[in-house]
């Protein structure tokens, strides 16, 4: 591809032996894959982080000393804030913003402060198999409100949605905006459905955002919060820079509490659950950095984001026609259908890591909606996705 801007995303970046969850030690993690698969499973991206992100961790080595830390700061807060209120015209509370060490466990943390033991949990399946995952965990009760798939496209089931809030059992609703695995972006029309439904049955929201940044030409992500401002104090807004600056392993997420009554209930559980309760120096400096001074990157990355979505379209427009794509609409996971061949979710995932040697996120980790999908994350360089492609092709050509 021709370069687009100030950053080349089309270089290839050796993670291999840098102790990456995603391309090391892949013959444990998945036993049946070829000595020569691609992994393109877990949500971090193949691409270098901007420059200024680098020069901060740099900056933060000179030190020397690597101790405790606190981002209690008018520097970090003011990132936070500046960043929200130029992409978004979301004006934030400063003391609305709690620390966790990502999302997931403040998800959980979240589910222990707002439910009981054995209180319903509503989920749109196929939804981010974590959160399933935290709700039995933590023993409550997954309530699952599955997405209507109609025509290759996916829309919320209002009717059942009703019916579960209707539940008195039912506490809690975990919404994911933009969803992940199915890439929709949810509509003004849509989210306020949603308050409407959680706000008649006093269930509480927890909002996944963290792909908020992530989102295709023509489509705008909605804060709930900003929103619906009326209900704010029963939504929790749970943000971060990771995904979008790949900076998961930093280890640092912003989670949006409006009452202090349960400010205060969060500070007294995450100690008691032994949760990370300080950010390390590299992440506060480094997400400084992202907001403050690499917005250009990232305007250049969902270039090339676009345009790996449409050349994935395209690919398999022109040579897949049994693979429905999902539209995309946000993030950089693509969901691909492959019922047509009249396969096996098993038989599937068995073409996928022994004959193509690709290792993909299979749906049926998203719940039983997701069987016969495969989540492809192309968030790297276009050399490795052609390649990706290339192996669908030649496994699936004669089928």
């Amino acid at each position: 591809m021709e370069k687009m801007g100030k950053y080349n995303f089309d270089e290839y970046v050796e993670r291999r032996n840098t102790n990456c969850t995603k391309w090391d030690n892949l013959d444990k993690t998945f036993p049946r894959a070829k000595k020569d698969s691609i992994p393109m499973w877990i949500a971090d991206m193949d691409f270098a982080v901007a420059d200024p992100i680098i020069e901060s961790v740099h900056r933060v080595a000179d030190r020397k000393v690597f101790g405790y830390s606190t981002r209690e700061t008018d520097e970090f807060y003011n990132a936070v804030l500046g960043w929200y209120k130029r992409r978004f015209d979301w004006e934030l509370d400063r003391e609305s913003i709690m620390f966790c060490g990502g999302v997931v466990p403040a998800v959980a943390l979240l589910i222990r402060l707002l439910t009981e033991e054995g209180n319903g949990v509503i989920i749109q399946r196929p939804v981010y198999y974590p959160f399933t995952n935290k709700i039995k965990e933590n023993n409550r009760k997954v309530v699952n409100n599955p997405l209507i798939y109609k025509n290759g496209k996916y829309t919320m089931n209002f009717e059942d949605l009703e019916e579960k809030a209707a539940d008195p059992n039912n506490k809690l609703m975990i919404l994911c905006s933009p969803h992940n695995p199915v890439g929709r972006v949810w509509t003004e029309e849509e989210l306020k459905k949603v308050v409407e439904i959680c706000k008649k049955h006093d269930v509480f929201i927890i909002a996944d955002e963290i792909h908020n940044d992530l989102v295709r030409k023509g489509h705008k992500h909605i804060n709930l919060q900003k929103l619906c401002p009326e209900y704010k104090e029963h939504i929790v807004t749970c943000l971060a820079a990771s995904k979008t600056f790949n900076l998961a392993g930093m280890q640092m997420s912003n989670i949006i509490i409006n009452t202090p009554e349960l400010r205060e209930a969060w500070l007294k559980e995450v100690p008691k659950s032994g949760a990370q309760h300080n950010p390390n120096p590299f992440s506060i400096e480094a997400v400084i950095a992202a907001y403050n001074e690499s917005e250009d990157w990232l305007d250049e990355l969902i270039e090339y984001l676009d345009s790996n979505a449409k050349y994935v379209e395209e690919f398999v427009k022109e040579n897949l026609p049994k693979v429905k794509v999902t539209p995309l609409e946000g993030t950089y996971l693509m969901w691909l259908d492959f019922n047509e061949y009249g396969i096996s979710a098993d038989e599937l995932e068995t073409i996928m890591l022994e004959e193509a040697g690709l290792i993909f996120d299979e749906g049926t980790m998203f719940g039983e909606e997701g069987s016969g999908f495969e989540r492809i994350n192309i968030a790297c360089p276009r050399c490795i996705l052609e390649e990706c492609m290339k192996r669908i092709h030649e496994s699936f050509k004669d089928r």
